[in-house]
């Protein structure tokens, strides 16, 4: 039977790609609130090197736990779907699939380009572009098991936009912690645009999945991923870092308890002046809907550690940093939990 073997959360804002030269231009972009902090160079670079850390560190765990497949929860930012059909989940059950990569690896300046195919994209998809394994047996079991416990989740067999490929949910957790050879089983999300999936059903989406590997007859190894996050508004006016909220999410974490998660996040309530957590009208990227419970913007990909967390429940996850990036402003932080440290 199937066994899950270890559980990794990760950030994946450009921020953790981006060379620290480039930080203060593109903070120039942004509107913070004024009670924002301001790093100089000096603690920025501090920072960057934490987080170089916190992906080596979860890599190590990866390889530690020798999975042969990683089931890895993400948001789609209008990579693979569009407002023409949305859907709240969907599974990807093809054989392969590929995508951007960052362009700066967390350890290096250059993505590291042996071992695994690269292209040349054109178009919405330009860049070097990395080819990775899914696990075509898994996915449909995951799917039917899903469909079996009260989950109407869409299926991709291929990308929907194959000159874009998929996200950066995807890519960059593929880039950071493996050697793109391993195989991944992108569960792709809507945490982006409202109505988006509450905290609450990506928890039950985790517990679902994790039923349903249990139940997977082949002798396989599985590791999850949460892949975003967290608490981050970018490009809006008076954007902030909540602190405090991301403190209490990573506690429920550690503590082995993704329900506690899903009901701080659902439970949250925006201040009626807080000009960050308001939607917008309808445009190319907002859908001028009401927003579901919880935060709004980036704070939603939150979710996709919950669903995470929905899988490897009860288990007490270690934390490994948790860096307040005051440039963008954004919570960056880096967990895991494996089975034979336990």
């Amino acid at each position: 039977m199937a066994e899950l073997v270890g559980a990794y959360y990760m950030s994946h804002a450009g921020w953790c790609y981006r060379p620290i030269d480039a930080w203060a231009a593109r903070s120039g972009e942004r509107f913070p609130r004024a009670d924002v902090p301001v790093d100089d160079l000096e603690v920025n670079r501090a920072k960057k090197d934490r987080m170089k850390a916190g992906f080596a560190t979860l890599r190590e765990k990866v390889e530690e736990a020798r999975p042969d497949v990683l089931v890895v929860f993400g948001d789609d930012q209008l990579e693979a779907f569009n407002f023409s059909n949305f859907p709240s989940f969907a599974v990807y059950v093809g054989e392969e699939f590929e995508g951007s990569l960052a362009g700066t690896l967390p350890g290096g300046d250059e993505p590291q380009l042996a071992g695994f195919e690269v292209t040349n994209g054109a178009g919405s998809g330009a860049g070097r572009r990395a080819r990775i394994p899914g696990h075509p047996d898994l996915s449909v079991a995951i799917l039917s098991g899903l469909m079996k416990r009260g989950f109407d989740p869409a299926f991709c067999m291929d990308m929907p936009n194959p000159e874009r490929g998929l996200g950066h949910a995807f890519m960059r957790p593929a880039e950071s912690l493996t050697d793109l050879n391993l195989s991944i089983i992108p569960i792709l999300m809507n945490l982006y645009y409202a109505p988006q999936v509450t905290a609450t059903r990506s928890f039950q989406l985790g517990q679902a999945i994790k039923e349903s590997i249990e139940e997977f007859p082949g002798d396989l190894r599985v590791g999850v991923v949460g892949s975003g996050g967290l608490w981050h508004t970018p490009g809006t006016k008076n954007a902030y870092l909540d602190e405090d909220f991301d403190a209490k999410t990573l506690a429920h974490l550690q503590a082995g308890d993704g329900r506690a998660m899903a009901q701080h996040f659902d439970s949250y309530q925006a201040p009626a002046d807080d000009l960050s957590q308001q939607e917008g009208p309808r445009s190319r990227t907002v859908t001028g809907m009401p927003g579901s419970p919880g935060p709004q913007g980036g704070s939603r990909e939150t979710c996709a550690w919950i669903g995470a967390a929905g899988v490897s429940n009860g288990h007490a996850h270690t934390l490994i940093d948790y860096i307040p990036l005051y440039a963008s402003p954004l919570g960056v932080a880096f967990a895991y939990w494996n089975q034979d440290e336990n």
